[in-house]
């Protein structure tokens, strides 16, 4: 474009946040009820507008976290899934999102605030069905944070972080096998997830909770990439 024939566009910047975490063996989302308009009493993800514009980015999604949930960001893994910036995704202006996602293990109900007039967990197979109506393009990013949650425990150890301090084999396969939606076969994946160093830590301790022989507890080691990493079977028709 020709030099002054352009003019620096009005935009608005906003955060999201896509937390999961597993709770009563499903993987959900949390939503919060919104109440100001636009899409007022409907459901969508935590967020809103940087505080001023001298606020940094990470600091208004964990800011607006704790407002609108109750939940602090120093419990959770939290990360940046990508920006969203369709000209028409919010109708009051053009409105630039930076979504977080976040994973965390059985976390508590959250506590409505801020903006927000409720807050819930909800299974994201639900959250995502074609007659539950989500704000915005908030569908979308929930698809999209499904998928990059599917995507990250195949070459990481992010699984891990679903689960308690303490855990078992089987705690850790029954994560994979709710956030990738498909069975797991127990020796093979035994086998692959302690075969890779600094993944799981021996405790020393052993647990009968799940019933039959004692299981071996763990915890989550240093390491932070999977080598090789744990593949998720195909889909039927892929």
């Amino acid at each position: 474009m020709p030099d002054g024939d352009w003019t620096i566009p009005q935009l608005a910047v906003t955060v999201d946040l896509a937390v999961l975490t597993i709770r009563s063996d499903q993987l959900q989302i949390m939503l919060v009820e919104r109440g100001i308009p636009p899409f007022q009493g409907t459901l969508a993800l935590p967020g809103g507008f940087l505080a001023s514009t001298s606020e940094d980015i990470d600091a208004a999604a964990t800011r607006e976290l704790t407002e609108e949930t109750g939940l602090r960001a120093e419990h959770l893994h939290l990360e940046q899934l990508r920006t969203y910036g369709a000209p028409d995704r919010d109708p009051r202006q053009r409105v630039i999102t930076v979504c977080y996602l976040a994973f965390a293990p059985d976390l508590p109900s959250p506590t409505a605030g801020g903006d927000a007039r409720a807050a819930t967990w909800m299974p994201v197979d639900k959250a995502l069905h074609k007659r539950t109506t989500i704000a915005f393009d908030h569908k979308q990013i929930i698809t999209d944070a499904l998928e990059r949650a599917r995507n990250k425990i195949e070459y990481t150890t992010l699984a891990a972080t679903f689960c308690e301090p303490e855990f078992t084999v089987s705690d850790l396969r029954k994560v994979y096998e709710i956030i990738w939606a498909q069975p797991i076969d127990p020796r093979n994946f035994h086998r692959k997830v302690t075969g890779v160093p600094g993944f799981l830590i021996p405790t020393g301790d052993r647990t009968i909770r799940h019933g039959g022989r004692p299981a071996t507890l763990y915890r989550k080691g240093p390491a932070t990439l999977l080598h090789p990493p744990i593949l998720r079977a195909a889909p039927h028709g892929r």
